[in-house]
């Protein structure tokens, strides 16, 4: 609306121009006089202006009729297309014109102004890959997505513009929600294109979000092959999938072949936590408890984590609570500045009743680190010690109020996951969970295993401190007494 309004101004300047400099040449004297043959003709101003601009149009027209004979000429002499393309080159021209004009339109934002440019070169060129492509784009920029699936659908009827077609259509049933069918598509375009990398990553993301774990390695090395992939990467990510499968699998109640994948997820990835504690859960089942052992081993030398702890336990399930605190030390004896690891060693002291030497493991993290888990333990070192009942609840209320220990952290939305999954629960991210503090000001409300040293079954003292899952709720309770007081 406005350029219009600018365009309509203009004409009017210059015909106010072209008024005034004919005024202005109408009142001027004198003139010019031109002999031509013996005759003699004497011209105004204006006289002269004008037939300057007609000899100007005159000269134009017998350059335009020069090229018409000139391929006339050719058609006399066997040249049947010269003609046509006589005048087909100023269609052509025209039609580039309007393209070019199109294109600058839609790089700056101007989507109908697009539209109407892509409408002119369809017109005047015979090149549909091209405009269908401009009309497409300007219609998603207006936000007429039935034009542009229209348009995109016209790509797909030649093979030299079926895989932008795809693509573009997926895309628009990716912004509308529909997962299945883009799915579909992307796998069509990834047929097309298998080494194009941004198909590979919308079609590995959309089978991890369905969870086609097969499909999703298959992709994974296409990545690979192609080069988009650090070969690194590659192999976390395939024992990712691996694991998954594993999982999947096992639900299905294939144990075998579920065990067998756990393994192959943690040989591709030592380091990766869940492929090593399933991977060790099924030797446990196959009876084969050195092989577990050697696994959890390995991986806690790596990166110390809770659940290598609690699988470590399963493997002798039925065992004291001294023997234990033996058969963790393949544990402790890594790393034993980790907090990972004197944490692990304060709570076998606990469950093995040893107080004085689980207060000796804890060391200074009590003034170095003081998260809701190290307190919960202080506090369950305070009352096997006997210390009062209301030491005990000045440690709880402490632990309220701390900051929480490490949790599965999504590194690209910042969300904490519960368990580690391939995929952020939040945001959807492939392989981004990572073992972390959360951000400050996170609710430090302790839950799950941070709580469970704080009580050990006085029954049953050898009852190993990650065996004692349903005392948690007894704690939480206790604790949330203490915060309503």
């Amino acid at each position: 609306m406005l350029w219009s309004l600018i365009k309509i101004l203009l004409f009017i300047a210059v015909v106010i121009g072209l008024t005034y400099g004919a005024t202005q040449l109408m009142e001027v004297s004198g003139g010019a006089t031109v002999t031509m043959a013996g005759t003699e003709l004497t011209l105004t101003p204006i006289q002269l202006a004008f037939g300057l601009a007609a000899l100007v149009f005159l000269v134009w027209l017998g350059l335009k009729l020069l090229a018409f004979l000139v391929a006339t000429f050719k058609f006399l002499n066997g040249d049947e297309t010269a003609i046509s393309r006589y005048f087909d080159r100023n269609r052509e021209r025209r039609g580039y014109e309007a393209l070019s004009e199109g294109m600058m339109a839609l790089a700056s934002g101007e989507g109908h102004l697009a539209l109407t440019k892509a409408a002119r070169a369809e017109r005047y060129l015979n090149e549909p890959q091209l405009t269908t492509l401009l009309t497409a784009q300007a219609a998603e920029m207006t936000g007429d997505g039935k034009k542009a699936e229209q348009s995109y659908r016209q790509l797909l009827e030649d093979d030299k513009t079926r895989f932008v077609g795809v693509r573009g259509i997926m895309k628009q049933k990716l912004e509308e929600g529909d997962t299945d069918t883009a799915m579909a598509l992307a796998q069509k375009a990834f047929a097309l294109k298998p080494r194009h990398e941004e198909t590979q990553d919308i079609l590995l993301q959309l089978q991890a979000e369905k969870q086609d774990w097969t499909g999703a390695r298959e992709t994974l090395n296409a990545k690979l092959k192609s080069g988009s992939l650090p070969r690194d990467v590659h192999r976390r990510r395939d024992a990712i999938f691996a694991l998954s499968s594993a999982k999947d699998v096992m639900d299905e109640g294939k144990d075998i072949e579920a065990r067998e994948m756990a393994i192959e997820a943690n040989r591709l990835s030592p380091d990766l936590i869940p492929a090593a504690v399933l991977a060790a859960e099924g030797y446990i089942e196959n009876e084969k408890p050195k092989n577990a052992a050697r696994i959890l081993t390995k991986a806690w030398g790596v990166e110390p984590h809770p659940d290598l702890a609690a699988a470590f336990a399963k493997i002798e399930p039925e065992e004291t609570a001294q023997a234990r605190l033996k058969r963790f030390r393949a544990l402790t004896k890594q790393k034993p500045d980790h907090p990972e690891t004197k944490l692990l060693l304060a709570e076998l002291n606990l469950s093995a009743e040893d107080f004085p030497a689980a207060r000796k493991a804890l060391g200074d993290l009590v003034e170095t680190d003081p998260t809701a888990r190290v307190l919960t333990i202080m506090a369950a070192i305070e009352r096997g010690e006997g210390t009062d009942e209301p030491v005990v609840r000045d440690w709880l209320a402490k632990a309220l109020s701390a900051p929480r220990s490490e949790q599965w952290i999504c590194d690209n939305c910042q969300h904490i996951n519960l368990a580690w999954t391939p995929t952020c629960s939040n945001c959807s991210s492939i392989d981004t969970l990572t073992w972390r503090r959360p951000p400050e000001g996170v609710a430090a409300m302790p839950t799950g295993t941070e709580m469970l040293p704080l009580l050990v079954d006085p029954v049953k003292p050898e009852r190993g401190v990650v065996e004692v899952i349903e005392k948690v709720e007894v704690v939480t309770d206790i604790a949330d007494g203490e915060k309503t007081s």
